[in-house]
């Protein structure tokens, strides 16, 4: 990587050392998340059922936070007992002691999270889970445990958190009772068997079946994020949404559009062969409450399930976009970081709309690419093991900006949006995002796009510490970078993706006094949610 000159980082990092002499880190952290306040949902059209319906899935949600704290590896009695109110209310945000944008304990007593957070015994040794014969123990949906004769041993997640599920399978099916829409009732159904058994497979299928109720929710272990050790276990969660039915629509045209985008993706064609279902649709939805790992830290703008590549193969995916919570992510967050960083020219690109098409583009691409090597070293993410979540956030943001820029320049996005839109607030929202940190495939995913576009030359930072973009170098890098993406995921190259993440994903000098400025300019690394009555 190019060496930036770095006389002016030390005078940065004494200012904000003095800066924050007066304050506890409690609320130097606060400072954080901007506090965002989501409105009451308009429910005009909504019956009487449906409304009761939408009480019960913020109730289920509730069961599903409560086991993510568990599963978090924390305990909710004991965060609310602190007694500083600034860092009960930072644990709260966490789920815990430790901070998810670094994984560092903020309370006193506390050591570093366990890499494999509340899904294994913390003294759990790499020979050991090796040894263990019970293929169950790479489900996403097992905690592995010590029994009495203190061996390890594999739980279901409907055993392990059998009270929080039990109560969500009724709350389900009393939903599923009162619901006038057929679809709905079928998904509801399955989706009670799905975690009472911790088989996903048909409700994932009625799921995607269930196109008509603008009410929806979104249940179960999908991300598995928090397991730093093997990068398989689940973690619970839920989003109860009200889909956008106008903005819907006008999305939609881009599900035929799927195999189409897929051979527009740069690189070797042995690379497109995986044909992605032209039924897959995107949805617009506003977000009325998060529960559980949706929750925690960081907020998602949007979500592509299901997960499952086989349920994939054979009816697609459904890409939501989380319209209010965009909104609020970029007026708060991106836009700010690209004020405080760029020079005039280049922020006069910085666009809501074209942030918004960004991240339409970005979740697209997830349901793109490669999901099966071609040499017979199996899925993409067995292959990679603990890199493949990472290789896999890069893709979706570098493809999906790539992809939205031929969109742009073809003029086939509804929208006043220039290329150079989409590419000066692409660079701010990485930069943004670079603030989660080493210790989350988010954080190191967007460390290694800022450090390769910066050696490529996609932008320079300049002595007064502002960046300039070369638009035309930045378009050409993330089509190289998106190339060498698909080519590791599809030869399943771990060796060479660890050894490109050890090399690009850290925090270097340059960007580390972008971070400083962006801290004394106060702009939050992103939002916490309260709820209008």
């Amino acid at each position: 990587m190019k060496r930036i000159g770095i006389a002016w980082i030390l005078p940065l990092l004494v200012l904000s050392a003095a800066c924050d002499t007066d304050k506890s880190e409690a609320q130097r952290l606060m400072e954080n998340y901007a506090e965002v306040t989501l409105p009451a949902p308009d429910l005009t059209g909504i019956s009487d059922n449906g409304k009761e319906v939408l009480n019960l899935y913020r109730f289920i949600a509730n069961e599903a936070d409560a086991i993510f704290w568990q599963q978090n590896g924390s305990d909710r009695e004991s965060m609310e007992a602190l007694a500083d109110p600034d860092e009960k209310a930072y644990a709260m945000i966490n789920y815990g002691p430790w901070d998810r944008l670094d994984g560092k304990p903020f309370v006193e007593g506390y050591g570093h999270k366990p890499a494999g957070s509340g899904f294994y015994p913390e003294d759990m040794t790499e020979e050991e889970f090796d040894a263990l014969q019970n293929p169950d123990k790479n489900s996403p949906y097992t905690l592995i445990t010590r029994g009495e004769d203190n061996a390890l041993q594999v739980v279901w997640y409907h055993d392990a958190y059998a009270a929080q599920v039990n109560k969500m399978v009724e709350m389900l099916k009393a939903a599923a009772n009162i619901t006038i829409k057929e679809s709905v009732r079928e998904y509801l159904y399955t989706l009670a068997d799905a975690v009472a058994t911790d088989n996903y497979y048909e409700s994932a299928r009625a799921w995607l079946a269930m196109n008509d109720s603008r009410m929806d929710l979104v249940l179960g272990p999908n991300e598995t994020l928090d397991d730093h050790l093997y990068g398989k276990k689940a973690s619970y969660g839920a989003y109860v949404l009200l889909k956008n039915e106008a903005r819907t629509a006008q999305l939609n045209r881009l599900s035929a559009r799927l195999p189409e985008f897929q051979q527009m993706l740069p690189g070797d064609p042995l690379y497109h062969q995986f044909e992605p279902q032209p039924a897959s649709d995107v949805f617009s939805c506003d977000v009325l409450y998060y529960g559980g790992y949706p929750n925690a830290g960081f907020k998602n703008i949007a979500v592509n399930f299901p997960y499952d590549t086989k349920v994939q193969e054979e009816l697609g995916t459904r890409t939501i976009l989380f319209d209010n919570i965009i909104r609020e992510k970029f007026n708060r967050t991106v836009f700010p970081v690209g004020i405080a960083l760029f020079d005039g020219d280049d922020r006069a690109h910085l666009d809501a709309n074209a942030f918004y098409w960004m991240i339409v583009f970005r979740e697209v691409a997830k349901g793109l690419g490669v999901k099966e090597t071609v040499n017979g070293k199996g899925t993409v993410a067995d292959a990679l093991g603990a890199q493949a979540l990472t290789f896999e956030k890069a893709k979706s943001n570098v493809l999906g900006t790539w992809l939205c820029v031929k969109e742009v320049s073809a003029h086939r996005i509804d929208a006043l949006v220039q290329k150079q839109d989409v590419l000066a607030t692409f660079v701010a929202n990485v930069i943004r995002s670079c603030r989660f940190g080493t210790d989350n495939p988010t954080g190191k995913a967007n460390l290694m796009t800022y450090n390769y576009l910066l050696e490529q030359g996609a932008f320079t930072l300049k002595e007064s510490g502002r960046y300039d973009i070369d638009f035309v170098r930045t378009e050409h890098a993330l089509e190289d970078l998106g190339a060498t993406i698909l080519h590791t995921q599809a030869t399943g190259d771990e060796v060479f993706a660890r050894d490109f993440i050890a090399r690009y994903a850290v925090l270097s000098p340059s960007l580390t006094a972008s971070i400083v400025s962006l801290r004394l300019e106060k702009i939050p690394v992103d939002i916490r949610l309260t709820y209008e009555k």
